[in-house]
């Protein structure tokens, strides 16, 4: 049974990170310099002038592609340990990959289905 007393060096070394972060921020708050002007204040785009309106929209087929790049991104992610591990983890093991590789595939295609890697659309 743990007590409040085996916490404690989990808790002064969260406020001792804590602490730092607050204090490295306030820090340089506090001694860096503080010039403004009209081309300190501009912001700064990789070198290229700025035109034209920032709210203006774009397709939200970025971002769904994005999200399911994460996705499934992640979802692969999955693999690697029990690739490492395959031989441990026995029939069972791989059963539930060969599930888990399906419930993937599933998603992969009613993405398809639904046309959300259709650019023409």
């Amino acid at each position: 049974m743990s007590t409040p007393n085996d916490f404690l060096p989990i808790a002064m070394q969260t406020l001792l990170a804590v602490g730092f972060v607050v204090f490295g921020l306030v820090f340089a708050a506090w001694l860096g310099p503080k010039r403004q002007g009209k081309i300190k204040n501009e912001n700064f785009e990789c070198g290229i002038e700025q035109f034209g309106n920032a709210r203006s929209p774009f397709s939200v087929k970025y971002f769904l592609i994005a999200i399911l790049f994460v996705l499934f991104d992640v979802e692969i992610i999955f693999l690697y340990p029990w690739a490492v591990n395959f031989k441990e983890l026995g029939m069972a093991g791989f059963v539930e990959m060969v599930l888990f590789i399906a419930f993937v595939l599933a998603g992969f295609y009613y993405v398809i289905r639904k046309g959300a890697l259709n650019w023409e659309q």
